[in-house]
């Protein structure tokens, strides 16, 4: 068995997840302790922030991010801010710069508790999302399930936030769609070849929407921070709201909304809180764990 390493259990506005502390070690988090983990009711998780010692100056870690599936993920911005929650408490400090496959996040805790985390500027071209059909404008792109003339979902808008998303505008309560059976085969459609995020989105207001996601990699959640942060820049952009929106996750009802402000730089900014809820010690090759002893009386699986 490897040394095992810390790690605590949290959630962003109830997407799942397991933030491990790799810091002073050169391996990483195995697929097959990703799968063993969200096999166990207590570990379930939609994605696993692995903290890594910083590969570039001026960033204070590498985060490695994986699925439940044990498949990479480029991007999690709900994870993300479960990763200064927890650096904050350990720290003291609020302002933090990680390092991700996709590219550099800049975030800050507040006084109120809630993180707000630069997501970066979104991508529209259809070979940087990518799709494997050429589009001209990709907010709005033709894919549709359903009969022809009557689809239940059609021409979403496409973009990435450094992972690739579909956003489906409908006119009604999202959680009156089966996106349980629709998201897979959204997921893998042919027009993703990286497969895709899928959301469906009903717009509330001029500044509201209310979201629910089937993730790319770990299926239903109740919320997925970078599906937010392409919800509120496809709204903007098609014009069915303006560019500051916060998101009403359906499938989190009691949870506080998510705010997305799609700034004049382009970048977008993602606000919402953080939950810590127990915390052990991990083997990050096998996935067997065991909580705190004050915390638990759970044994090593």
């Amino acid at each position: 068995m490897s040394q095992q390493v810390e790690f605590a259990k949290m959630n962003g506005l109830g997407n799942k997840i397991l933030v491990v502390d790799m810091r002073g070690r050169k391996d990483m988090v195995t697929p097959q302790a990703a799968i063993a983990l969200n096999g166990d009711p207590e570990t379930q998780f939609d994605q696993i922030m692995a903290i890594h010692d910083p590969k570039l100056d001026g960033t204070d870690a590498f985060i490695d991010i994986l699925n439940c599936d044990g498949t990479k993920a480029q991007a999690c911005g709900n994870g993300t801010r479960c990763v200064v929650q927890a650096l904050a408490s350990e720290t003291g400090r609020k302002v933090f710069t990680f390092q991700t496959v996709a590219g550099i996040l800049n975030a800050r805790e507040h006084e109120d508790g809630t993180i707000s985390v630069d997501m970066g500027k979104p991508v529209f071209a259809w070979d940087k999302i990518p799709l494997s059909e050429e589009f001209f404008d990709t907010s709005r792109i033709e894919l549709q399930i359903g009969p022809i003339d009557a689809p239940i979902l059609h021409s979403p808008s496409a973009m990435s936030m450094g992972n690739p998303h579909a956003v489906f505008w409908i006119d009604r309560d999202p959680m009156d769609f089966d996106l349980e059976r629709f998201g897979p085969m959204l997921e893998n459609h042919p027009m993703f070849p990286e497969k895709a995020n899928i959301t469906l989105a009903q717009v509330t207001s001029k500044s509201s929407l209310r979201t629910r996601t089937w993730e790319r990699g770990a299926g239903l959640t109740l919320a997925c921070g970078s599906a937010a942060c392409a919800a509120g820049v496809s709204a903007a952009r098609t014009g069915r709201t303006g560019r500051h929106v916060t998101i009403d996750v359906a499938s989190a009802p009691t949870r506080q909304p998510l705010v997305i402000e799609w700034r004049e730089d382009d970048h977008v900014v993602m606000t919402g809180p953080a939950e810590w809820e127990w915390s052990g010690k991990i083997d990050p090759v096998t996935g067997t764990f065991e909580r705190d002893a004050e915390q638990s009386e759970a044994q090593v699986r």
